[in-house]
């Protein structure tokens, strides 16, 4: 019933910016935490960042922080992750992650439901 929809990806410059958005339906997903992980060709699936459900907790992985911001617009069910000063290291595909608890957290298995990917490029 949950659908996760994410979006905005594409080809930007070392330097550029990019917004990704994540579109939610389904259950009450307004109250669940939500994340944002990425996944480079050859690596493992990593911890973003993270929104609480319900309240203000964030939470930034070390190599994103300071660059990039999540926010969410509970009107209209959408995640963002703005994403400045880009590295080409940044490329990858980035899912949108949904917990059916309000606590944001890093951990991908605490995650009930995904999205199917937006791919970022950023070329040096």
């Amino acid at each position: 019933q949950v659908q996760l929809v994410e979006s905005g990806g594409g080809l930007v410059q070392a330097g550029g910016s990019l917004r990704l958005s994540c579109a939610a339906s389904g259950g009450p997903v307004s109250t669940y935490a939500m994340g944002w992980f990425r996944q480079a060709p050859g690596k493992n699936r990593e911890f973003v960042a993270a929104l609480s459900g319900i309240g203000s907790g964030l939470i930034y992985a070390d190599a994103v922080k300071g660059r990039f911001t999540v926010f969410r617009d509970n009107a209209k069910l959408t995640v963002f992750l703005q994403m400045n000063s880009l590295k080409p290291e940044d490329t990858a595909v980035y899912y949108c992650a949904a917990d059916r608890s309000a606590a944001a957290t890093t951990r991908a298995l605490s995650y009930d439901y995904w999205g199917q990917g937006t791919r970022v490029t950023v070329s040096s």
